[in-house]
């Protein structure tokens, strides 16, 4: 009977020692962001922003981002992002994120008031065990 014992808490001790691949840390913490969005939470999504980051080439940054989103959420009942293929390149301790955004808002009733699709490019670093996106570039495609 203790035999079984061991065998099982072997097995959950190799599960927990079993480590997420960064690419796919990068893409949880992507969902992450879009959950918290769609939430109303920015703050949660700014969890996943590095202290440094900039965007819209330099013209943002991390305070001006949470801005964004503050109003963004504030301004419509209802937001949702779908996103498109996430596409991860790892250099390293760094990472090219390349994805297309659909976003929308609105009152909250059947159909959305408006929305757009944006391509974004974001970098990421690891920061020990997590990774942080410190930079982002966006251009409205739709």
């Amino acid at each position: 009977m203790w035999r079984i014992g061991i065998i099982v808490l072997c097995a959950t001790l190799l599960t927990a020692c079993a480590r997420t691949p960064d690419e796919q840390r990068i893409r949880n913490a992507i969902t992450a962001m879009q959950q918290a969005v769609e939430a109303h939470q920015p703050r949660d999504f700014m969890a996943y922003v590095s202290p440094d980051f900039t965007g819209d080439d330099g013209t943002v940054d991390r305070a001006g981002l949470a801005n964004i989103l503050r109003a963004e959420v504030l301004r419509n009942d209802k937001v949702g992002v779908t996103l498109g293929p996430i596409d991860v390149e790892l250099q390293g301790d760094r990472a090219t994120v390349h994805v297309v955004a659909t976003l929308t808002g609105g009152s909250g009733g059947l159909l959305p008031e408006h929305g757009a699709i944006y391509s974004i490019t974001s970098g990421w670093k690891r920061d020990s065990k997590d990774w942080r996106c410190y930079n982002a570039s966006w251009e409205q495609k739709l």
